[in-house]
This record gives C-alpha cells, sequence and structure tokens, in this order.
C-alpha cells in the first residue's frame, strides 16, 4: 500500500468519526462529559444507597419526579416546598411505588424566600436523621414578561428565591458537612444561566447570579422530566461538577453562547423576536426553537 492511499485513508476515517461524533451530539441531550459518565461512569443504583438527600422545590416539576426515582434507591428522603398538601401527596406516591417506608420520609414544608427559615429548616433534618449527605437546590421560579412592563418588585422576587434562598439554605448545611467531611451540594440551574432570552431578563439575572455560587401554556416540546432526573442522579453518583441537560437545539445554542458570544448574541436577536410574538399570542414562547429544529432533523 502506497503512503499516499494509506494517508488518504487515515483522512477518510477521522472524517467518518468526526461525522459519527456529529450525530451523536446533534441527538444529545446532555455535555458531552456527562454522556460519557452515563455510559461508562458510575450508577447511582450503587452509589446513593443509605444516603439522606433533602429536595427543595419537591411539591412538583423536576423536585417531584426527583424524589420519586430516589425513592427507588434505598435514600432517605426530605420534601421541602412552600404546599405541604402537594409534599404529602409527593410522599405517598414515593411510598406507593418507592422501596421507602414512612420514616424514611420527612415532609418539611417553608418557603425558601423566607431566610429566617433555613436554620430552623435544617436543624429539623439534623434531628430527624443525624445527617444531610446531599442538598438539592432546586426551588425556584420562573417569569414571563417584558422587561418594559416588569416592575423591579418582579426583580426582587428572583433575586431573593432563585439566588439569595438557594445561598443562604446552602451556608446553613455547609458547616454540617464541612464537619463530617463529605457531603454534596447540587445546584440546579436553568441554561437561562449561562444564555439571555427575552421576556425572561429578571430570571436570567438570578440564574447567572446562581452559577457564580405553572404554565398554562403547551410544555409538551421539552425534555421529558423522568429523563432530565436520570442525568441529575448520574452527576450526583459521578461527583460532576457542572453538567449541561438539554434537548437540542438549547444545547447547541449553551455551547455557542459559552465559546461564540457574539454570534450567539446574533443568533438570540433573531429568535428573540419570535418568543416575544409568541408571549404575546399566548403561547409557549420556546416553542418555535423546538419546532424549526424538529422539522430540520426529523
Amino acid at each position: 500500500m502506497s503512503g499516499d492511499l494509506l494517508l488518504w485513508l487515515l483522512a477518510l476515517g477521522a472524517l467518518l468519526a468526526l461525522a459519527v461524533q456529529l450525530l451523536r451530539f446533534l441527538r444529545a441531550d446532555g455535555d458531552l462529559t456527562l454522556l460519557w459518565a452515563e455510559w461508562q461512569g458510575r450508577r447511582p443504583e450503587w452509589e446513593l444507597t443509605d444516603m439522606v438527600v433533602w429536595v427543595t422545590g419537591a411539591s412538583s416539576g423536576i423536585g417531584e419526579e426527583l424524589a420519586y426515582q430516589l425513592s427507588k434507591l434505598g435514600v432517605s428522603l426530605v420534601l421541602s416546598a412552600r404546599r405541604e398538601n402537594e409534599l404529602e401527596r409527593v410522599k405517598r406516591r414515593c411510598l406507593e411505588n418507592g422501596n421507602l417506608k414512612g420514616k424514611d420520609i420527612l415532609v418539611l414544608p417553608f418557603d425558601l424566600a423566607d431566610i429566617s427559615s433555613h436554620e430552623v429548616a435544617t436543624k429539623a433534618v439534623l434531628q430527624e436523621f443525624g445527617k444531610i449527605d446531599i442538598l438539592v437546590n432546586n426551588g425556584g421560579r420562573s417569569q414571563r414578561s417584558l422587561c418594559v412592563e416588569s416592575s423591579m418588585d418582579i426583580y426582587k422576587e428572583m433575586i431573593e428565591l432563585n439566588y439569595l434562598g438557594t445561598v443562604s439554605l446552602t451556608k446553613c448545611v455547609l458547616p454540617h458537612m464541612i464537619e463530617r467531611k463529605q457531603g454534596k451540594i447540587v445546584t440546579v440551574n436553568s441554561f437561562m444561566g449561562i444564555l439571555a432570552a427575552p421576556l425572561s431578563t429578571g430570571y436570567c439575572a438570578s440564574k447567572h447570579a446562581l452559577r457564580a455560587v405553572h404554565s398554562d401554556v403547551d410544555q409538551s416540546h421539552k425534555m421529558a422530566t423522568g429523563r432530565c432526573v436520570r442525568l441529575m442522579l448520574i452527576c450526583m453518583a459521578n461527583d460532576l461538577k457542572e453538567v449541561w441537560i438539554a434537548d437540542q437545539p438549547f444545547l447547541s445554542l449553551a455551547y455557542l453562547w459559552q465559546y461564540m458570544p457574539t454570534w450567539a448574541m446574533w443568533l438570540t436577536n433573531k429568535l428573540g423576536k419570535k418568543r416575544i410574538e409568541n408571549f404575546k399570542k399566548g403561547l409557549d414562547a420556546d416553542s418555535s426553537y423546538f419546532k424549526i429544529w424538529k422539522t430540520k432533523h426529523d
């Protein structure tokens, strides 16, 4: 075999490998480190058993689904949110579908924005279970309103709840973990903490700050909560410091904002106009992104 032919075959092989990886990325729903950990890393079923896990925002959405999946792993659960009746509902379902008994789940309602309640809540968890292995900071609130129409009270609420509330609760739990020389803090952020978008200026600001330390519209195009939570558990089991969990095209937008912010801003401005139009029509603000992507790749 001649040298030229060998070089040609090597180049072709490299191009094919690159094409395969590109196709995999286009179908990805998490960053490459996270997906590698899902494939070759430690299993949550092995690593999280017998731990005490405190989940805020556990009455709905990601927090609720996280409680259900954790209940099947043999952990002790602390469920927190403002609505005690919803937390009790989540607890009942955990007991029905999981491997836990009533004594393994503590319902602990409190308002994350009420910083004065955090120390009392932390002491209640330690009194009940004697330790906190994982704190999942999942509580928070979103925003859908134009900047010019949003009062300063909205911005204040976003910062106090999404950022300061999370920091305060973390500071209450940290001394215990430092004393034990072990523990994990998991903070559920948003892609709005990486990029920026119209209609969510206050929310984006609170999530950008967080990264440094019920809707009536159709949400069916967004990632399945079960898949999102499974990837979160893999993150916990493998001690990953930061992961990105999102379907395309949002995952690509995150990479673009991280490495090519000028192009990302140009694209966001283009797509942002459609986002505002959807909002004014009463549609989900992000549905147009997904529909365009799905049309191109189905």
